[in-house]
């Protein structure tokens, strides 16, 4: 890598504890090189926006704006923007939605730092970057019927312990409407009750508590 520009890295993450660690992972690489940070999604978009970096590492749950959201933002700006997903949640679901907004690939926090450093290098090469692991859990529910904005709807307030009765009067449906949605989400999900359909929906990533 000698004589070559290192890669500009922008760290996007709500913890700043996390931001100094992938910084100190990063500092003794001759090839890479934390050109800047930000702690929210609009904080992330402005500094793309002024510098510029070659790859940008993005968590997905932070306050004020997404990561999700800024993705989109920053591919706004970018079409080609070279955008790794860094985050906790293993969710398969969690894992398409940032690609198809259009970040490259998608990375665990707790992987090792050799994967890392290797996801950084192969987005910057514009190479897909997505453990075996998550991508298996991509290919074997492709094919399934995703839950429709609806089903997802009623499963958040099924997820915090509300009675159907209590959640068709929050969404502005009937209770039979609830049931119906829920028999339908217990046959796309492959579950059979209600504690079920919330854990694989938790674990997937189609909600969030």
């Amino acid at each position: 890598m000698t004589g070559a520009r290192p890669i500009r890295l922008l760290l996007v993450d709500d913890h700043v504890m996390l931001r100094q660690g992938i910084a100190a992972i990063v500092e003794p690489e001759t090839d890479m090189q934390v050109v800047g940070e930000a702690e929210n999604g609009a904080e992330a978009i402005e500094a793309f926006g002024r510098l510029r970096p070659d790859v940008t590492l993005m968590d997905l749950q932070m306050r004020v704006m997404s990561g999700l959201d800024a993705i989109a933002g920053i591919r706004e700006q970018s079409p080609q923007a070279r955008i790794l997903v860094l985050t906790t949640y293993s969710g398969d679901v969690q894992a398409v939605r940032a690609l198809k907004a259009g970040a490259y690939g998608y990375l665990l926090k707790s992987s090792l730092i050799d994967e890392l450093l290797a996801a950084i290098r192969a987005v910057h090469a514009g190479r897909r970057y997505i453990p075996a692991d998550i991508a298996q859990e991509i290919a074997i529910h492709s094919a399934e019927d995703p839950l429709s904005p609806r089903e997802i709807a009623i499963l958040e307030q099924v997820a915090t312990g509300k009675a159907n009765k209590l959640v068709a009067w929050e969404l502005s449906v009937s209770e039979e409407t609830v049931k119906a949605h829920l028999r339908t989400i217990f046959l796309k999900l492959g579950v059979a009750d209600r504690t079920q359909a919330v854990t694989t929906a938790l674990k997937r990533g189609i909600i969030r508590l």
